[in-house]
């Protein structure tokens, strides 16, 4: 098999989300974060943000009155126990299953869960086996 080489935090500045319910999804990504180590970063009473995903109300001035549709998110995960705590957390916390934790066919070593947040959107946490990262995480300045 060749080698495969991923790239990350080159592509996405953030993505954001447009919500009906602001309360249930701050609840649902607070709880799946937690699992994952990420802090939410910030929020307001029509918005909250984590890393590059900003979730917002549909009357927030950056959503300009409109939902988003569905979308697929995945976020990365540390090891196998952190997508099995994401699932266990999501399901608690008002998502839906969509896949339970497992292997998957992408490549060898792929081991994700799948549910769906409080709007439909596809939430996955994946691990993608041992791995040596060149760095923890890019940091920007300005």
């Amino acid at each position: 098999m060749a080698t495969q080489q991923l790239h990350r935090g080159r592509l996405i500045d953030h993505i954001q989300l447009v919500v009906r319910d602001l309360a249930a999804s701050q609840r649902f990504y607070t709880a799946v974060f937690d699992t994952l180590g990420i802090p939410i970063g910030g929020s307001d009473d029509s918005y909250f943000w984590a890393d590059e995903l900003f979730v917002s109300t549909a009357d927030s001035i950056a959503a300009q009155g409109h939902l988003t549709g569905r979308h697929h998110l995945a976020f990365q995960a540390a090891s196998r126990a952190a997508v099995d705590a994401f699932h266990k957390a999501a399901l608690a916390h008002g998502g839906r299953d969509n896949g339970a934790p497992g292997e998957r066919p992408y490549h060898p070593g792929y081991y994700a869960a799948f549910v769906l947040d409080p709007d439909g959107n596809n939430i996955e946490a994946v691990y993608h086996g041992e791995a040596e990262r060149s760095a923890a995480s890019v940091s920007i300045r300005f």
